[in-house]
């Protein structure tokens, strides 16, 4: 089974070896299916928030000075994602920051992220849509998702929009359904190819008995040559 997280940061500024985050959002897919698990915190910068990054989330020193600190809530990031590959938009910048903020830990600090083993949905859409606008805002206007609810930047929100964001990417809910995964994640994540679908009605097999079948042929002899009845002794076996 193809195991995949979404995820999404929030951040003190821009610049990963000074700000530092102070969200995390994921959510799990099961075989590009969302599974219901969901993983947030807020985290205590130790710094303040910038101005303008302020203005992007909302999130103020206040709110988050009470928060757990970044190394508190590690053993239950790093259990929520093991063995899944990340995706991310834009995955320089979130991987740069948690890379960032293991690199703080020292000699507890867990391997660092590769970021040729992430799935970079921005990578995605600027591949299916080059020249066209791929923030996040302009894909959902794209593929028709409502994100009404955003009117500010959210690690949670923006994760579960995402999310549905990618499915179509991938092609929709409809065609990703019968999607098998071969080989390894790579710079775009795991290699996709459709599966077979078979498209056409197919017959149903009759459920007459051979007694039934044979008093219906009886029946429709007794009608006559030009009788409607007789079009149709062909199909019911």
């Amino acid at each position: 089974m193809l195991r995949e997280i979404v995820l999404d940061t929030e951040t003190t500024g821009t610049e990963a070896k000074t700000d530092r985050l102070i969200e995390i959002g994921c959510i799990e897919l099961l075989n590009h299916i969302p599974s219901g698990r969901e993983f947030h915190r807020y985290i205590n910068p130790q710094r303040a928030v910038s101005e303008g990054a302020f203005r992007v989330h909302g999130l103020s020193d206040a709110f988050l000075s009470d928060k757990p600190l970044f190394a508190q809530i590690l053993p239950d990031f790093l259990d929520f994602c093991a063995d899944a590959t990340l995706v991310i938009h834009n995955a320089a910048f979130d991987v740069g920051f948690l890379n960032a903020e293991y690199a703080r830990l020292g000699d507890t600090a867990p391997p660092a992220i590769e970021l040729a083993s992430v799935v970079d949905t921005l990578a995605l859409a600027r591949r299916k849509h080059p020249g066209a606008a791929n923030n996040l805002d302009a894909l959902c206007s794209r593929y028709g998702i409502d994100n009404s609810r955003r009117t500010k930047h959210g690690a949670l929100l923006d994760a579960q929009i995402l999310a549905e964001v990618y499915i179509e990417l991938l092609g929709g809910k409809q065609t990703t359904l019968g999607l098998t995964v071969e080989g390894n994640a790579g710079p775009a994540g795991p290699s996709l190819r459709a599966a077979p679908i078979e498209h056409g009605p197919r017959p149903m097999r009759s459920r007459l008995t051979e007694a039934e079948l044979a008093a219906h042929t009886a029946f429709a002899a007794g009608l006559g040559e030009k009788a409607i009845w007789r079009d149709y002794l062909g199909e019911a076996g």
